[in-house]
């Protein structure tokens, strides 16, 4: 393409497409291979390598900054670490990192005694692949099969293969394309999965019995929607299996005996457009948590002779968004958000009474972790802040107490008192206050000489939570402030939240982005270009809008496998995501008014002759979210458009997908590639 002392150029061929009237043109849309996800033109693997030369070419002086940063950045790290074992029916499961092993093996031990058993070695299932991911794995009722789907190029196509923990034979039978969980029939007999079509998208869940051929797989359910995608699961007493269907906004569950996978599907609710629902079952009653009278959710419960006949146990509530309930043999529990900040409960079946599990810090993140089992005398729970690592307890129902099991190990050594967090709230432009969470070292000066990493996601209603991570700390340990900003889009206030930065509202989560930094800016944090910002995904495109509107605030961005060629890929309905995400983004085929919405803030539409701040962009050749060209358009048109001489970086991983190199150490290497690049960016000495 060009000499290596130069970035590349990509050619801009005549393309152009018409929708409501309105013409756009997009000359870089050749960088999208016809033949996707089979990527095998020529001039687009050319382009592609040649970015690779160009960011390894940028990069190269600055190894060793990179090299230090890994080595601390893998310095925290225990190496030979495990999980708490927990036990299940009659076993105890665990899982474990041997030193130097980029994969984990997953062991168990009978509760009643006996040797360890290896049941999966991910180590050796990864070798000879440059990609290597554990999708679901599931141990049959009575112990003795193990079913696991696994991933080797990043396409999020699995192949579910079923292993005899009894022999340690690996069962003929071999099932491609899966894109589920797997579950298993109360006999053990039969596994219940789900496979993606043609356009990756989960329209069915089939039955697979043992000993037979996969060809001869029954279908139980099929979804003619092609915006839904069914799901399975199973009840939190095992008896029924929920096969559930749905988008980003409706819902609607099926239940079918566990010990009779062929019996009619009992219905629970029809569909309703715009209700979303979850299911679950204690002694003959369900409990189902439904939006259908608020956005936070409520909690209701019915008979399975009349399944959609819903009575309120838990109303909904403005301040408190009910996120999700479990339900166990004796109590159930309730886990949400009072006013942004996580809440667990536990409840008497008779009376729906609460009692709330109390934590020590103003700001944290905690949820139930591994409970597996239908009937307990205590709940396994997570726990962790912006300063506090990961922590496993075990709550005692009896007396309350939580027993610390684990506190994740830092081998590198880690103080806590070195530093500090915050919850602050920040004036957006519509006076809607956006909370935000910092950590610092405890000298942080606040006179804005400071250098800042602001991280923001803001999309699908998924939340940020302010939970800890050993790689912020080469930035901490550098003089950064590490701030999340809650903005809307996600559900870090409830679901109204996430209501209030989509669809028409989607600039909501931009504006927010933008006005926490320079509210940041007014308490002292940092000061214009000593800001770095970072989001994937959804999150890159907030990253192309913000650096669109306010190129100047940002002294260095990192924007992973960026969703931002909007309009292009909601325009596509043969791409694999796209019918499912209109209700998310709108459909601008059909709709003239969300047409101009998304153009109005599409990141690639908009980017003009302007000076743009330093930008490190990344993407996954086999990603199916966000498929390559999205990146490589985007890069191609900001490096033929930009008036600045600011670095551009893209690096296309080309044989990984949606989430980046799979090894532990190889995707910590990644995270210290981006740091790498700030710290340069910023000036920052390493």
């Amino acid at each position: 393409m060009t000499d290596q002392m130069q970035p590349p150029v990509a050619q801009r061929h005549p393309h152009s497409f018409t929708h409501h009237g309105i013409t756009v043109d997009d000359p870089y849309a050749w960088l999208r291979d016809p033949g996707y996800p089979d990527v095998q033109d020529k001039d687009v693997l050319a382009y592609l390598e040649a970015e690779n030369g160009w960011f390894e070419g940028a990069m190269a002086p600055h190894k060793p900054l990179l090299d230090t940063l890994f080595q601390e950045m893998k310095g925290r790290i225990k190496e030979d670490d495990q999980s708490v074992p927990q036990k299940d029916g009659d076993y105890i499961y665990w899982r474990a990192f041997e030193t130097g092993a980029q994969y984990r093996k997953w062991y168990r031990k009978p509760v009643a005694g006996g040797e360890d058993q290896l049941i999966l070695d991910e180590p050796a299932l990864a070798e000879g692949h440059e990609f290597f991911r554990l999708g679901a794995m599931s141990v049959s009722p009575d112990g003795r099969y193990l079913a696991y789907a696994i991933d080797t190029n990043g396409s999020e196509r699995f192949e579910a293969r079923i292993k005899d923990l009894f022999s340690g034979e690996i069962l003929p039978e071999v099932i491609p394309d899966t894109l589920s969980s797997l579950v298993w029939t109360s006999d053990s007999k039969g596994l219940l999965y789900g496979l993606a079509n043609e356009n990756w998208r989960t329209d069915n869940a089939r039955l697979h019995w043992l000993g037979q051929s996969v060809e001869s797989d029954v279908e139980l359910f099929h979804e003619d929607d092609e915006g839904f995608r069914v799901s399975i699961g199973l009840t939190s007493s095992e008896k029924w299996i929920v096969i559930a269907t749905g988008d980003h906004v409706t819902s609607e569950a099926w239940l079918i005996p566990a010990d009779n996978p062929t019996a009619a599907p009992l219905l629970v609710a029809a569909r309703k457009p715009g209700r979303e629902y979850d299911v679950d079952e204690h002694e003959g009653t369900l409990y189902i948590k439904t939006n259908d009278t608020h956005p936070n959710f409520r909690l209701v419960t019915a008979t399975l002779d009349a399944p959609d006949q819903w009575e309120e146990v838990i109303g909904a509530d403005a301040h408190f968004y009910l996120t999700d309930f479990t339900l166990f043999k004796t109590f159930y529990v309730t886990e949400g958000r009072q006013d942004g900040l996580d809440q667990i409960e536990l409840r008497d079946y008779a009376t729906h009474s609460a009692k709330r599990i109390a934590f020590p810090e103003a700001s944290y993140s905690a949820s139930l972790d591994d409970n597996p089992e239908y009937d307990v005398t205590k709940l396994r729970i997570g726990y962790e802040s912006m300063v506090t690592p990961d922590t496993i307890y075990d709550y005692h129902l009896e007396t309350g107490a939580l027993e610390v099991l684990k506190v994740q190990e830092i081998p590198s050594g880690y103080d806590a008192a070195g530093y500090a967090a915050e919850r602050l709230m920040i004036a957006a432009r519509d006076g809607t206050q956006i909370p935000v969470s910092i950590v610092y070292p405890r000298d942080f000066p606040r006179d804005g000489s400071a250098p800042l990493h602001l991280y923001g996601y803001g999309a699908y209603g998924l939340a940020m939570e302010p939970g800890f991570s050993t790689s912020r700390l080469s930035l901490l340990d550098r003089g950064f402030a590490f701030a999340i900003a809650h903005i809307r889009g996600g559900d870090d206030l409830g679901q109204q939240w996430y209501l209030d930065g989509k669809l028409d509202k989607r600039t909501n989560t931009f504006t927010d982005f933008v006005d926490v930094a320079k509210g940041l800016i007014d308490l002292g944090y940092s000061s214009k270009g000593r800001i770095s910002i970072s989001g994937g995904s959804a999150g890159g495109e907030l990253m192309g809008a913000v650096i669109n509107s306010d190129p100047d605030l940002w002294g260095a961005v990192v924007a992973h496998v960026p969703f931002v060629d909007v309009l292009n890929t909601m325009l596509d309905e043969t791409l694999p995501l796209t019918p499912g995400e209109w209700p998310e983004w709108g459909n601008p085929i059909e709709d003239e008014a969300a047409f101009k919405t998304i153009q109005s803030y599409d990141p690639y539409t908009h980017v003009r002759a302007q000076d743009y701040p330093p930008l490190m962009v990344t993407a996954g050749l086999n990603d199916p979210r966000v498929t390559y060209w999205e990146p490589a358009k985007w890069v191609a048109k900001l490096r033929a458009t930009k008036t600045d001489n600011n670095i551009l970086l893209l690096k296309t991983n080309m044989g990984a997908g949606h989430g980046g190199k799979s090894g532990r150490f190889e995707s910590l290497h990644e995270t210290a590639e981006e740091f790498a690049f700030i710290l340069w960016q910023l000036k920052v000495e390493g």
